[in-house]
């Protein structure tokens, strides 16, 4: 029997896997409120979040579950390590604050010790005791995941510092994003050490998408690049879901095997900017409509996801991010029951319009957007 994880690894070798893979990015905005619980007893209660975690599986055994059984504190364990401030809540994940906002400090500051300092350490010891309890059934943890360098970057010395640094004070921000990125390598290895049988890393970095393809030519592609390359050989997943189809092109360059990008965009117009180079996660829109609307809609947008995005392989069904806050877990079967059952449609048969699903929704379409402005720029 072919497992959920196999077809993922199927579909992020650009393969056509025996059904259409359904994958999902859960964490702490999702868990809690999902298995009825205090966000800080999910965090405090090992017992209590294993049990939540492995009765996913339990549930929905035919999900891949990214990264699965994930150690997490929201955003805050990468910047807790640089020294940020962490505020606690009852009903969402922690929230951080910078504590240096001068970029010159972060280029000359002394690297964390990934086995010391923040809460990474206890990342790490829960890690390993939840894959030896998972070790003890037969199963085991596939991935582990960090926040990318810019994330990283924003959270430590405030977004509009390293925004404006980018401009202001180039050689400085490149310093900072050396150092950051030669610590989350140390942390995602440290993280795979406690592995048994560690198979792909997941990195995510919204704050990519905030640049333009010039910038991220300069300051972002070399430690994509990097990251990505220190783990040739995993499967490599890249979340950014901030609507940025100007650096898709440039993104397929990057080294990762699976994007998990916007709804706003057409996956198949994503495809063809990538130039089916990558593997594509995604698309159902995660608010607006697996949240808000019944089974039957969030069917017709995953089968539309699919029917665009699926034929000829490297296509896994998601939602366009991480599964938001309130999702039902009758939105998670209804996309199950498409990815069961799809086949790839045939010469004739009507495909949904992407555009025009958005528009009925109400529902932001950067990548009609971006189209328009193609258009006019090619009219000038």
């Amino acid at each position: 029997m072919t497992t959920p994880w196999q077809r993922l690894k199927q579909a992020a070798a650009l393969q056509e896997p025996d059904q259409v893979p359904l994958a999902l990015i859960v964490d702490s905005p999702w868990l809690p409120g999902y298995a009825g619980i205090n966000t800080l007893d999910f965090f405090l209660d090992p017992d209590l979040w294993y049990k939540i975690h492995r009765e996913l599986l339990d549930r929905w055994p035919n999900v891949a579950w990214i990264p699965g059984f994930w150690v997490e504190y929201g955003m805050a364990s990468e910047p807790s390590a640089f020294g940020a401030r962490i505020h606690w809540h009852d009903d969402r994940p922690p929230s951080v604050e910078p504590v240096v906002e001068d970029p010159r400090h972060w280029a000359d500051a002394p690297l964390p010790n990934v086995l010391e300092d923040g809460l990474m350490p206890l990342v790490l010891r829960l890690t390993g005791r939840a894959e030896a309890r998972l070790n003890a059934e037969g199963l085991g943890i596939n991935m582990v995941a960090a926040r990318g360098p810019m994330v990283t970057a924003g959270w430590i010395m405030g977004l509009t510092s390293l925004m404006t640094g980018l401009v202001e004070q180039p050689a400085v921000i490149q310093r900072c994003l050396e150092n950051i990125t030669t610590t989350l390598i140390a942390w995602l290895h440290a993280q795979l050490d406690m592995l048994t049988n560690p198979e792909g890393i997941l990195l995510l970095d919204d704050i990519v998408g905030m640049v333009s393809v010039e910038h991220y030519d300069e300051f972002v592609a070399p430690h994509l690049q990097r990251i990505f390359a220190e783990f040739d050989g995993l499967v490599r997943i890249y979340h950014n879901d901030t609507p940025c189809p100007h650096l898709y092109p440039s993104l397929a360059e990057a080294g990762f095997d699976i994007f998990n990008f916007t709804h706003e965009v057409d996956i198949a117009q994503t495809k063809a900017a990538m130039g089916h180079r990558v593997a594509l996660m995604g698309n159902v829109p995660p608010l607006h409509i697996a949240v808000r609307q019944p089974p039957e809609v969030v069917a017709e947008f995953a089968q539309a996801s699919l029917d665009r995005g699926g034929p000829g392989g490297g296509m896994i069904l998601s939602v366009g991010g991480g599964v938001s806050p309130d999702t039902p877990a009758a939105s998670i079967d209804a996309m199950l029951a498409v990815a069961e059952a799809w086949q790839p449609p045939q010469p004739g048969q009507p495909v949904g319009d992407w555009d025009e699903l958005l528009e009925r929704y109400k529902i932001s379409n950067t990548g009609r957007r971006t189209r328009d402005r193609q258009r006019r720029d090619r009219r000038g």
